[in-house]
């Protein structure tokens, strides 16, 4: 960063911290009391916190650009398979599938002391497994696989297991999303690519970087077939996200 883009970043991320500390903890409320009205009430106050983070974002020029695909139908239960950069992957994407009431795989250790995040995480339906614990992770997530089926909810996954520090695509790990696929085999799958979201948190919020943009494209959704192959749906994936990240980055 030059000095003075250096300058803008810190004086927005100034301004910023202590405002999305505030919508944290507000909501962190809101969803304990929407709560005591049922699990669909808290699902709406966790899809309207996303929401306002990805507002919230704007005070440090964070700019979104997202590509839909019409296909994506609210309401309606999907399996969503992103690339994964950054944890503001999760607050976008969110936002993004508000109506469509995603689940999360996410490690145990973040259902713990966040506010807002790890409430959501204990009590939204979500899948927090333990890295160590393979066989205990494959239950949680064939038991959000069934909820799929039944239209409850969708679940979004991320088959890297990791994120992308600096943006590039990593080999997918199958297994956790080979589960879903077998748990709910008539469930469509949308293809999400996202770039630039891993400079949002390239220096761990000290500072933000100004005017970051981020891309988003939510792809058409993928009929299932009953003769299909699991594995090469993942592949195709795959290839859909990288082409994608490649035309993104392509000179022009």
């Amino acid at each position: 960063m030059t000095f003075v883009h250096s300058l803008i970043s810190w004086l927005a991320t100034l301004v910023f911290l202590p405002v999305f500390g505030a919508v944290m903890v507000v909501f962190d409320v809101l969803q304990r009391v929407a709560h005591l009205f049922g699990t669909r009430p808290q699902e709406y106050v966790a899809g309207v916190v996303q929401w306002v983070l990805v507002k919230t974002w704007g005070i440090c020029g964070t700019r979104l650009t997202v590509e839909r695909a019409p296909e994506i139908e609210p309401w309606t239960s999907y399996i969503i398979v992103s690339n994964h950069q950054s944890m503001f992957d999760i607050v976008i994407l969110g936002s993004l599938f508000f109506s469509n009431f995603p689940k999360y795989i996410s490690k145990r250790e973040l259902g713990r002391w966040i506010p807002t995040v790890s409430y959501n995480l204990r009590v939204g339906g979500h899948v927090l497994i333990d890295r160590g614990d393979s066989a205990q992770a494959l239950v949680g997530i064939r038991d959000l696989g069934l909820r799929v089926r039944e239209g409850r909810c969708s679940a979004m996954i991320f088959p890297e297991g990791t994120r992308a520090r600096a943006g590039e695509l990593g080999r997918f790990k199958p297994a956790g999303t080979l589960a879903l696929l077998e748990e709910a085999p008539d469930t469509p799958v949308v293809p999400v690519a996202i770039d630039e979201s891993w400079r949002l948190l390239r220096y761990n919020y000290l500072p933000i970087p100004f005017g970051t943009r981020v891309r988003v494209r939510l792809g058409a959704p993928i009929s299932r077939r009953p003769d299909e192959d699991a594995g090469q749906l993942l592949a195709r994936v795959h290839d859909e996200i990288a082409v994608t990240l490649e035309r993104w980055r392509r000179p022009r």
